[in-house]
């Protein structure tokens, strides 16, 4: 058995019926040219033929003296017919149809006496496209792993057929070195030092935090329609945006992608909150995943290693340019502080920035404490030039990822050759008309050009 460290056991500890803990993807696949209806059984047939399962897709949680969420079980035989499913869409086949179908997928709990993850191979839309979908619980993968995994999965040639399944693929170092798992001794001594490790920077987080004013600190985001205790049921909306028009106006205002990134769902957000009688006066704040995994960590290893900036939105300004200026300092500060870190720091840092999610659990906590922040807004690495499976071409590929009480919303987004691909994941009760922050999105990135003069 291996443990599991205190950062991946949050994750199974926070998950119920109303909180599924499991992030995921909705890809789009154009099949090759001259490829008949029986493509998508074919790739099926091959991926189950796919028997060599790694040990990150053996896994998941047993009891070890009576408590659970401590160690991993490694299953021996594992069912693909059972992760690896699919489904034909209802009639007339739309995208709509697809983004129903996903959103009651990605409401569902994983089954915690199998692994912890599930592929979808999705036909019948109208286009001739095929999609898939995919989730992995989160305390088994972070989403720049889940990333760099399905990347590994496709190729850069249209012409190779190889079929590559993301659970047959062996971790891979960037040294040429074997992943070696902690242990449990190592695990804890590695969090006790990690915590251990802030107190010789508390002068210097303090003077960020409180007197320079770097350091956007949490709680002071205004209470919204979206920061409110959710229910189980999803809703999910993707859309695609080319990323020269980001790059322009990147360009035009001397900022960087992720700066025009956040402005878009910035200005998305103040006219979304408008047109429910619900905008705040003051300005929104993000929590905005960074990555802290470095060459030498394992690609598809699993675990996560993900840190967190709170980045002040502006929503309380009209002006698009001066909104994204606002957007930009708050970025440049708030990395500055991290910059001057080590890693373990940063992730001690990262939890204290984000632990108040977890007195959610406290009755009453949500309706009357102000949130730590009001949304999760992540920008996930992703491919540069096209992907093909199979000689299929990935046409869209949308991250999405989890609600919380008090997080009712998340927007996650990655590039993909010369698009960014935006997924955005609502609480259905408590998220009315999501569909509608794609056009509000639209709308806020034509307003940065027309302001910026890109």
């Amino acid at each position: 058995m291996q443990p599991i460290s205190p950062t991946d056991s949050i994750f199974l500890l926070g998950e119920s019926r109303e909180h599924p803990m499991h992030v995921g993807g909705l890809q789009l696949f154009e099949p090759p040219e001259g490829s008949g209806p029986e493509f998508l059984r074919e790739l099926a047939d091959a991926l189950l033929a796919q028997t060599d399962v790694q040990p990150l897709f053996r896994r998941h949680p047993a009891f070890f003296g009576g408590v659970t969420n401590v160690v991993w079980s490694s299953d021996k035989e594992v069912e693909l017919d059972y992760h690896l499913r699919r489904s034909a869409l209802p009639a007339p086949g739309r995208v709509r149809e697809l983004l129903e179908l996903v959103s009651r997928l990605h409401g569902t709990l994983l089954d915690r006496h199998r692994p912890l993850w599930e592929a979808h191979l999705i036909e019948g839309l109208t286009d001739g496209r095929f999609a898939v979908y995919t989730k992995f619980h989160h305390s088994l993968i972070d989403g720049v792993s889940a990333m760099k995994l399905m990347q590994r999965v496709l190729s850069t040639d249209p012409a190779d057929t190889q079929v590559r399944a993301p659970w047959s693929l062996p971790p891979r170092r960037r040294d040429g070195t074997e992943s070696t798992p902690a242990s449990l001794l190592q695990t804890l001594g590695q969090v006790a030092g990690s915590v251990a490790g802030v107190a010789p920077s508390t002068l210097t987080l303090a003077r960020s935090a409180l007197l320079e004013q770097q350091l956007t600190l949490p709680f002071r985001a205004p209470k919204t329609m979206l920061n409110v205790r959710i229910g189980g049921a999803r809703r999910v909306a993707a859309q695609s945006w080319a990323l020269e028009r980001i790059k322009r106006v990147k360009a035009a205002a001397g900022v960087t992608v992720n700066d025009v990134v956040l402005a878009m769902c910035a200005g998305a957000l103040r006219a979304y909150l408008a047109d429910q009688d619900a905008l705040p006066r003051t300005p929104l704040v993000a929590m905005v995943p960074v990555n802290l995994r470095t060459e030498k960590d394992a690609d598809g290893g699993g675990g996560n290693l993900v840190g967190a900036i709170l980045c002040n939105l502006a929503t309380d300004i009209d002006d698009p340019a001066r909104r994204l200026e606002t957007i930009a300092a708050s970025m440049r500060d708030n990395k500055k502080v991290y910059s001057e870190l080590p890693r373990l720091q940063q992730l001690a840092l990262s939890a204290v920035l984000v632990g108040g999610v977890a007195l959610s659990l406290v009755p009453g906590f949500v309706r009357t404490a102000p949130p730590p922040f009001n949304i999760v807004i992540s920008n996930v690495p992703g491919a540069r030039g096209p992907l093909y499976w199979r000689g299929a071409r990935l046409d869209g590929n949308y991250p999405l990822s989890i609600p919380l009480d008090g997080l009712a919303l998340n927007i996650t987004l990655t590039n993909n050759a010369d698009n960014l691909d935006f997924g955005l994941v609502g609480s259905r009760s408590d998220v009315p008309h999501l569909q509608r922050l794609l056009g509000d999105l639209e709308t806020a990135l034509k307003d940065l050009e027309r302001a910026v003069g890109s």
